[in-house]
């Protein structure tokens, strides 16, 4: 669509605002007509009596006769006394609105007076012509957002209970208003990549108006964009054929259209890109800028940025003349100095009257003296060396003084501080400073802070590629890649890099890509010359005072992309306010990056660095060691304490390693789920590091208590790759114990995703290890994933005989969480023997029993396992009550497979209770959340999904989907490909 669709024939007068100090009157159209006066809700009458009150509110402002009145409520047969049935309605309206609101007018009726936005219809055409407006600039987030509050106004069918012509003609008209608002939505929707989650509410939307050929348009476009081709084409035959039956007519032009650029996989159906960005346009006395590179890269948004302010400073704008200012901060070799010296050149013409340039060694031992800077630069300004005076605030005075007037470009290069910088800007407008330095100068007023990050990867392999050449880079792209990711896209490790390769003819990409793959001989292979990453980094460590410096190395000992004010001070063994300021100064420093209040990151070759400044200074060299040993007691501390929260009444927390450290404490679950999530990818990478230390239990311990990761589905690929690490550390270390818990984690992952044949060879070694370690918490828990194994693989009376070995343990343990868990999966087992009665019954018991507990994550299951059972008593409304409740208490937790697992289910009921549109809809909400048992499990949502479709009348995107389904059956060698099957073999026959 080309725009925010309006309402149709709407006219929009203005009304007057309300008296202050009045309760004012609301009326609602989008649903049940209704009227409040503040937040009371008045007494709107009989249908006919709302009828009166709907027409006149729709009129907004304008006068409705009387015998229009008449016809709107009663149409061509008005009783004997509707005239007189009109009057009483208004009578009795007058009385229950404030006075002058329904005014009579010319042998009619009016309702005026009323305050801005009164009418729910209103405030949505107002939201709708901003949300065109927001459209037209550009600004999607926006307008979608305000075409969601829109929408959200509707509640219910428009006019709801009102009879007459007038209000069937008006719930037409505004219902089809609404569609179209909702077709401009989804069209945003779409524009902005939310392609996966549209599919479910156009599945929906489609079933409910399947003859409304742009909802068609828009799940097609939003199926192919998620991947899902078949379904798209799928979704245009079942259109073209229902079009056929229905009206005789074929597809509309545009969706004929989009379904041969879908077959051609036309590149234009993808997400529309940014526009280029755009670069400043580039000429002297004096003249001190040093030659810019002939290779310079990338920074189009930086190069912008700071044009745009040396303009404004210049005159060339039209916001006026000023003295600016702008301060580079970051890393030594980030490219400040090219960056600042590139701009500089481009905006020589603005300034005619004179560059001026000095590097004033501020990373160095000796920073240049502010007054030796003034004399150079008033000689370059023609002042005699008898004309200049001896002190600092004469020298300021004087050349303030003869740059009075003129345009001239001041670029200070490698400042230490703010109070060196000081005495050298300009101090009148037409003037302009560039200041580079490796510290924030937050202290240096009215200057413009810009902190220069590294390189964005395609800029890094283009400036790699400047200096190699195009036809060696083209023939290795990926050790292209390798290289500039090794050098963390700085600029200059990535100079060094290509500038050693473009001199060495002999080498290829590869062998570059290799030397630098190895950590601990990475910043030496980064230097060539006089250039060398290492010493870059050295005159900033240099220049930290010990506490700084101790920070420093100390922190770089930590894996992980970042790390947490609180576990940095368990890291240094610091009070959090002292680490704060640390880590604060070194951010000012440009050695550690502030990621996000709260959190802090490393450059990867600072980080490298840091780690060498440990091994040779760090003393005594156990510090080392102690201050991962911390950092590992922090995360295992805290995440037992969330596991807690999260699961009162469990018991593994009990059996798991002491921690000599303390962790945080939370008061409720939000923020303890919070804290987990958030420190996932550093909590992992602690995991990883303790592999072959003496931390090695501790390590398997933190992991085991942080198994939500995997469950959310948010962090699962990382937590099985640490999972699958530690059983291997665990092995080689000999240690029992630890391999049969680090079995137990990699056994939960791969239930989780379906792989049941590698998870029942887990569970199995993970067992006999728990055994023989004498470790009864982990065989409680084996016992319990080998049964949830053998429901999987249909074997349901073993998987009866675990579950009751699980909960004997779980007693002896006192573990009731784990006990009710287990009853949860044993109504399973019985289920899956035909004992649908005891399983309703035993199902009644785990839920009971996670309610004595509380109201925690684990009771989700128990609503989720009576939910099955009752739907396999064929109690669907019940059924359906326990699936609500679980899916309320899994959002709060977070849990997004499990959502993704309970919408399946849900879907299943509504079929069941042959409510196919119900059960499409939840079937694609199931495949955009994603389900506990991974590609098998999709398979079945894809299977429900095309029995639900086929329901509908759609039986080519039915067929789609159980081709897709039986491909992914096959792939895992899942026994309902046959069920599969069977699905498509009278429609193949067909």
């Amino acid at each position: 669509m080309d725009g925010v669709p309006r309402v149709p024939e709407q006219r929009r007068p203005g009304f007057p605002a309300e008296p202050d100090g009045a309760a004012a009157l609301r009326f609602g159209v989008l649903g049940p007509v209704r009227a409040w006066r503040g937040e009371e809700t008045l007494a709107t009458g009989s249908p006919q009596q709302r009828a009166l009150l709907a027409a006149l509110l729709l009129r907004e402002g304008r006068t409705a006769t009387a015998a229009e009145l008449i016809d709107a409520l009663w149409g061509e047969e008005p009783p004997s006394q509707a005239l007189a049935a009109v009057r009483t309605y208004a009578s009795r309206l007058r009385k229950v609105l404030d006075p002058g609101v329904l005014v009579s007018e010319s042998g009619g009726y009016a309702v005026r007076g009323l305050a801005e936005g009164a009418l729910d219809l209103a405030r949505a055409q107002d939201l709708a012509a901003e949300a065109e407006k927001a459209r037209s600039s550009g600004d999607l987030c926006h307008a979608r957002d305000l075409l969601r509050r829109a929408l959200a106004l509707w509640d219910g069918e428009v006019l709801a209970g009102v009879p007459g012509p007038y209000a069937e003609t008006q719930r037409v008209r505004l219902g089809e208003w609404r569609l179209q608002l909702l077709e401009s939505r989804l069209d945003m929707d779409l524009d902005q990549g939310c392609h996966a989650e549209s599919v479910s509410e156009l599945t929906a939307l489609t079933a409910a108006h399947p003859l409304r050929e742009r909802l068609r348009e828009l799940l097609m476009l939003a199926l192919y964009r998620s991947g899902r081709q078949a379904e798209a084409l799928a979704v245009y035959a079942d259109t073209r054929r229902l079009l056929a039956d229905e009206l005789g007519v074929d597809p509309r032009p545009g969706l004929q259209e989009l379904q041969q650029r879908i077959l051609r996989a036309d590149p234009q159906l993808a997400e529309p890109s940014g526009p280029a960005a755009e670069t400043a346009a580039p000429s002297v006395r004096p003249a001190q800028l040093p030659a810019t590179v002939p290779d310079f890269t990338g920074r189009a948004s930086f190069v912008r940025e700071l044009s745009d302010v040396l303009s404004a400073a210049s005159g060339r704008a039209t916001t006026g003349r000023v003295m600016a200012v702008s301060a580079l901060a970051g890393i030594g070799g980030v490219g400040k100095t090219t960056l600042a010296v590139h701009v500089a050149h481009q905006a020589r013409s603005a300034f005619p009257d004179g560059q001026l340039y000095v590097d004033l060694q501020g990373a160095g031992a000796r920073p240049a003296e502010p007054e030796t800077v003034l004399g150079s630069f008033l000689r370059a300004l023609g002042t005699a060396d008898s004309a200049i005076p001896d002190s600092l605030e004469e020298r300021a005075a004087l050349y303030r003084s003869v740059l009075d007037g003129r345009r001239v470009l001041v670029l200070l290069d490698n400042a230490r501080d703010a109070a060196q910088v000081r005495p050298l800007l300009p101090g009148t407008d037409g003037c302009a400073a560039l200041v580079t330095a490796r510290v924030r100068m937050v202290d240096l007023a009215g200057a413009q802070l810009v902190d220069l990050d590294v390189m964005s990867p395609e800029e890094a392999l283009a400036l790699f590629t400047k200096i190699v050449g195009e036809e060696r880079v083209a023939s290795e792209r990926q050790a292209a890649l390798d290289v500039v990711g090794a050098c963390g896209f700085l600029p200059l490790a990535i100079r060094i890099a290509a500038s050693r390769l473009a001199a060495r003819r002999t080498w290829t990409v590869s062998v570059l890509a290799a030397k630098l793959a190895d950590e601990r001989r990475r910043l030496d292979e980064l230097q060539a010359g006089d250039q060398a990453v290492e010493a870059t980094f050295e005159l900033g460590y240099g220049q930290l005072e010990p506490a700084q410096a101790r920070a420093f190395r100390l922190l770089g000992l930590a894996d992980g992309p970042d790390i947490s004010l609180a576990a940095a001070a368990a890291v240094l063994d610091l009070p959090v306010e002292d680490t704060e300021d640390l880590l604060e100064s070194l951010v000012d420093t440009s050695l550690l990056e502030s990621a996000a209040p709260g959190r802090y990151r490393f450059h990867d070759l600072v980080r490298l660095y840091a780690r060498a400044c440990a091994e040779r200074d760090e003393q005594p060299p156990s510090e080392r060691a102690a201050a991962l040993s911390r950092l590992l007691d922090f995360y295992l501390a805290t995440a037992a304490g969330v596991y807690a929260i999260e699961r009162p009444g469990d018991r593994l927390v009990d059996g798991l390693e002491p921690t000599e450290h303390p962790g945080l404490t939370f008061t409720e679950g939000a923020a303890a789920l919070d804290w987990l999530y958030t420190e996932a990818a550093p909590l992992l990478a602690c995991v990883r590091q303790s592999a072959g230390t003496a931390r090695l239990r501790r390590a398997v311990d933190l992991l085991w208590a942080a198994k939500d990761l995997t469950e959310s589905g948010a962090n699962s690929h990382q937590y099985e790759t640490t999972a699958s690490a530690m059983c291997e550390a665990t092995r080689a270390a000999d240690d029992a114990r630890a391999e049969g818990r680090a079995r137990t984690t990699l056994t939960n992952v791969l239930l989780v995703s379906g792989r049941i044949r590698q998870a029942a060879e887990q569970a199995e070694l993970a067992m006999r290890l728990a055994d023989s370690a004498q470790d009864s918490t982990a065989v409680s828990w084996v016992a319990n994933d080998r049964g949830l194994i053998s429901l999987h693989q249909g074997r349901y009376a073993d998987g009866r005989d675990f579950l009751e070995q699980a909960i004997e343990g779980y007693r002896a343990a006192d573990n009731r969480a784990g006990e009710a868990l287990s009853l949860c999966n044993l109504s399973r087992a019985h289920l899956g023997m035909g004992n649908t009665a005891k399983a309703v019954a035993i199902a009644h018991r785990g839920l009971t029993a996670q309610l004595d507990i509380g109201r925690t994550m684990r009771l989700a299951n128990g609503h989720f396992t009576l939910g099955i059972a009752l739907t396999q008593a064929d109690r669907h409304s019940e059924a359906l009550q326990q699936f609500s409740d679980a899916l309320g208490i899994f959002e709060a937790h977070r849990q997004r497979l499990w959502q993704g697992t309970t919408n399946f289910r849900i879907a299943e009921v509504h079929l069941a209770a042959r409510r196919p549109a119900q059960a499409a809809q939840h079937s694609e909400q199931a495949l955009v959340l994603g389900c506990i048992g991974g590609d098998r499990m999709r398979g079945n949502v894809l299977t429900l999904l095309g029995r639900s479709l086929s329901a509908l009348g759609q039986p080519d995107r039915a067929k789609a989907c159980w081709r897709e389904a039986l491909s992914l059956f096959q792939q895992c060698g899942a026994p309902q490909a046959d069920e599969v099957r069977a699905l498509l073999s009278p429609l193949t026959a067909a």
